[in-house]
């Protein structure tokens, strides 16, 4: 009986199952890997549709990194940058890209986020680390670039969250949910109450936030579906806060807490504010 022996082609793989596979790599297999295994693997990666969901949290962009070291050499880079990647990312998506998720160890500078509210103009999601109080003016305004947006998502609030709603509420009539962390003043509900009434999901988890606040956002958003509130300070959901929250259908408030020695609304207030310009600063000594 002859044996006949069989040498894959990886050229000739049918254009489906490549899709199939390439469809559950990351951006790293996407750009060092599969185009330079063959000609045809190299056009059939290309396609923006691998390219609408631009995820760059779980990726090792270190400079000194095994990925970035064969980015830079595939690529004949000098050195690697988060910037060329992510400008190659974008360029790849051909305006393709709904989804766009930074990592929070690498914050994108006001020239990565104007460059991606022009090449990505379809996005619905947008995750952000932190936006420098000094680039918050410049942001809030990209805001209207992005008519389509859904979901944002934001490690750390805003210090103007009031201005951000009111864009928001202009130009992004598609909107229905955010999550956002820090200091929730007065003024940041009521510009959430104001300009977004009809939000449906709402993530505040591991802010400090106080009754009064929690009580304005439920009376204020009457379509709210989901309000998180998990592991804030400033307030306990007391059968009154449960009770006027009694429509929303999720209502998460667990780890909930008011510190020792700040029952009163006046020296919560204070002292969460002193807090919150505490961790501000050293977050800006940290970044210079």
């Amino acid at each position: 009986m002859d044996h006949v022996s069989t040498v894959t082609n990886w050229e000739d793989m049918q254009l489906d199952c490549l899709s199939v596979i390439f469809s559950k790599l990351g951006l790293d297999d996407l750009t060092t890997s599969i185009p330079f295994v063959c000609k045809s693997w190299s056009q059939v990666s290309s396609h923006p549709f691998f390219y609408q969901v631009l995820d760059f949290r779980f990726l090792d962009l270190n400079p000194s990194s095994s990925f970035s070291k064969i980015f830079s050499s595939q690529y004949s880079l000098p050195r690697f940058t988060f910037s060329s990647f992510l400008k190659l990312a974008m360029a790849q998506s051909h305006g393709a890209a709904f989804d766009l998720r930074f990592s929070s160890l690498f914050l994108p500078s006001m020239e990565v986020l104007s460059l991606a509210s022009i090449t990505c103009p379809m996005l619905k999601t947008l995750c952000l680390p932190r936006i420098c109080f000094d680039d918050e003016v410049r942001f809030f305004n990209l805001l209207s670039k992005w008519r389509d947006l859904e979901w944002l998502e934001m490690e750390s609030k805003p210090f103007k969250l009031r201005e951000m709603a009111e864009q928001i509420g202009i130009h992004c009539i598609k909107f229905y949910g955010m999550k956002i962390r820090g200091l929730i003043r007065k003024e940041d509900v009521s510009g959430i109450v104001d300009f977004l009434p009809k939000i449906e999901v709402l993530d505040l988890s591991g802010s400090q936030i106080r009754k009064e606040e929690v009580l304005a956002i439920v009376d204020g958003c009457r379509e709210l579906k989901r309000l998180s509130l998990k592991e804030c300070v400033g307030f306990e959901a007391d059968e009154e806060v449960r009770r006027r929250a009694r429509d929303i259908k999720v209502f998460e408030f667990d780890g909930c807490r008011v510190e020792d020695g700040l029952r009163n609304s006046e020296d919560q207030s204070e002292v969460l504010e002193q807090m919150f310009m505490y961790v501000d600063d050293c977050f800006e000594m940290w970044m210079f």
